[in-house]
């Protein structure tokens, strides 16, 4: 990289020959700028004439020329347009030659090279050394073995060369004999090379020195060019003397290699052993933060919750609820997951491990079974174990038993029973009963959980209200010899857990409302025990059942239900007209069929015991009969209580 000073200076030459209007190359710049002291390399020199030829600073007056110096060597030469390219001749090299005394005849100077090597060689070896005198008188040649006395130095070789350098060279001594390296002839060169053993000689095929003018071998080669004149003797000798001042600079060259060798190889195990350290500082400082993340992912798991399965764990991150409703409402102010499981007095981990929503596992929180329907097919009953059981008691006594219901809803809700859905039906000419399919499977996870959202509560905790209170339906299945349970469908209310029905009361409250609607609208009564809804009336509804029937049909649909077709009934006075099991002709109570039977029940048992009434197999036939006797109470309380003192006189 060229500095901007220099880069100035060398310009500055440049310049300096363009106002001149000289022809010039750039080996030419080169040598000016070292004889001002500038410290330039030819491809510097040339990269910076070449630039300002490109970028136009030479003018338009000058042109670019391809010439031949020799050598094969073909510089650009920069000159003008009226110039002729063939009369150049460089003024750096012919003023260095000329500027030299010339001691030596004419016949002995060596002939001008042509070319950038020929003037490298002219300027190295055109003009003798001040301290080479002229050509010795040839008496005094060298005796056979010593080394060429071609130099004036004093300082001896050292006993062993550098790098393999043969050892013991002889002192270099002063008067060169030039008649050392007079031509040869082709036999003599040849007869004189084959007593030379190639092997034998510890020059032979060494190119970082040069070999000494006493070698045998050496002396031939130098010898056999100057015949064939490719170098002159006075070259030979600049040669040689080159060779023993490396020789001489060869120790310092090797120690200095050796010492930049070790500082090189310290300094390269000094960045190995810091790239080390730095690499054991990035493993202790990604340990710490692994540590410090399993650490924060274990405090967070231990005090918070923020997944609970694929599907259900969007909105867990929302902690916000209205506490304003949930005071008026008289309900537990819970905003976190930590909140709730501390109300709900277990860990955080427990309550997930409660709420975690689970396609396929091993083992869910509840036990299923089939129980036979009436009208006939299997119901699905879950029933939850402890754990979860307790949870869901909490959650309908301190929330769902708080909350208000629709009038119309006499199922599960305190002081209404099936005598209160029965009793606005009684004395009706028309009874319309219908029933909504799959009502509890219907209410959806989704929709428990926007019900909480909607009294008040946070989103994280109304999702895990919701999946506390809603499960997949699910079917066994064995892989790999292990038995799984696999959801088959959505979460929704399961049959047989206690917050299911208080949950389908909430739910349903608008449609009870619209359902409502209509019956303040006809002059009709309406009523709903969990998924029965009956309407009652006159003249209105007998003429219009149909109607009825569509309207509560499309309401229902609008909810998100659907009613049941095979279950749709309409009673008219002339027969049996029945709400919710109870017969509600001319008041609400049992048929005449159940009162006669158990009465029959009960006489004949005085004479045959009460085992062997059972003909239908009950499990618990006392159990069965004192229900029987409870239910009709309901609605016949003296001969309710007649008949529950005939059955403790009775013995099984």
């Amino acid at each position: 990289m060229i500095d901007t000073a220099t880069r100035l200076r060398v310009q500055q030459i440049v310049l300096g020959k363009i106002a001149a209007g000289e022809m010039f190359t750039a080996f030419d710049i080169t040598v000016e700028a070292r004889k001002l002291g500038i410290h330039l390399r030819h491809d510097e020199g040339k990269e910076i004439v070449h630039e300002l030829f490109q970028t136009g600073v030479m003018g338009a007056s000058y042109n670019r020329s391809v010439i031949d110096v020799g050598a094969q060597v073909k510089p650009f030469l920069y000159h003008r347009f009226d110039m002729d390219p063939q009369g150049y001749s460089s003024r750096s090299t012919s003023g260095s030659a000329t500027n030299q005394p010339n001691t030596q005849p004419a016949s002995n100077q060596p002939p001008t090279q042509g070319g950038i090597v020929g003037r490298i060689l002219n300027r190295i070896f055109g003009t003798p050394s001040p301290s080479i005198p002229p050509t010795p008188n040839p008496t005094n040649r060298p005796a056979s073995g010593q080394r060429s006395p071609a130099f004036s130095q004093s300082t001896p070789s050292p006993n062993q060369g550098a790098l393999g350098a043969p050892r013991n060279r002889k002192p270099i001594l002063l008067n060169f004999d030039a008649s050392a390296f007079l031509p040869i002839s082709r036999t003599e060169l040849v007869q004189k090379a084959k007593g030379i053993s190639l092997w034998g000689s510890p020059w032979f095929g060494r190119r970082d020195l040069i070999p000494p003018a006493e070698d045998p071998r050496t002396n031939l080669i130098d010898r056999g060019m100057v015949t064939q004149g490719i170098v002159t003797p006075e070259q030979l000798v600049e040669i040689h003397r080159i060779g023993a001042e490396m020789d001489r600079f060869r120790p310092s060259q090797v120690l200095i290699q050796t010492e930049s060798q070790k500082a090189g190889k310290a300094a390269v195990e000094a960045e190995k052993q810091k790239k080390l350290e730095e690499k054991a500082k990035k493993k202790a400082e990604a340990a710490e933060r692994r540590a410090k993340r399993q650490a924060d992912i274990q405090y967070r798991k231990s005090t918070d919750i923020l997944f609970l399965g694929r599907g259900v764990s969007s909105r867990l991150n929302d902690r916000t609820s209205d506490l304003e409703k949930l005071r008026a409402r008289g309900l537990p102010e819970l905003s976190t997951p930590a909140e709730l499981a501390s109300a709900l007095s277990i860990s955080v981990p427990r309550l997930r491990w409660l709420a975690f929503h689970a396609e396929v596992a091993a083992r869910t929180h509840y036990v299923s079974f089939d129980i036979k329907k009436k009208s006939g097919g299997m119901r699905t009953l879950s029933s939850p174990h402890v754990a979860l059981a307790t949870t869901q008691k909490w959650i309908l006594r301190e929330i769902l038993d708080r909350l208000p219901t629709e009038p119309a809803a006499h199922g599960f809700v305190s002081g209404r029973n099936i005598v209160s859905n029965a009793m606005p039906h009684v004395g009706k000419d028309v009874v319309l009963n219908m029933d909504l399919e799959n009502f509890f499977p219907s209410i959806s996870f989704e929709r428990v959980r926007a019900l909480f959202i909607r009294i008040g509560y946070s989103p994280s905790v109304s999702t895990i209200l919701g999946l506390l209170c809603t499960e997949c339906p699910r079917r066994r299945a064995t892989f790999k010899g292990q038995t799984y349970m696999v959801a088959t469908g959505p979460r929704g209310l399961p049959q047989g857990a206690c917050t299911s029905p208080a949950l389908s009361n909430q739910v349903v409250r608008r449609l009870d409302r619209r359902l409502q609607g209509i019956a303040n609208r006809m002059d009709l009564s309406y009523t709903r025990y969990a998924d029965d809804v009956t309407y009652s009336g006159g003249e209105e509804l007998a003429s219009r059942v149909g109607y009825v029937m569509a309207c509560i049909r499309h309401i229902a649909q609008d909810e998100g239900f659907s009613v049941n077709e095979k279950k749709s009934r309409v009673l008219r006075s002339s027969c049996q007209q029945s709400v919710t099991g109870l017969v509600v002709n001319d008041k609400a109570t049992l048929s005449r069929e159940k009162i006669r039977r158990l009465r029959a029940i009960l006489h004949r048992a005085k004479y045959e015991g009460l085992a062997a009434q059972n003909r239908e197999g009950h499990p618990n036939f006392r159990a069965w009969v004192e229900g029987s006797i409870a239910f009709l109470s309901m609605t016949r309380p003296e001969l309710g209580q007649q008949m529950r003192l005939q059955l403790e006189t009775l013995s099984d």
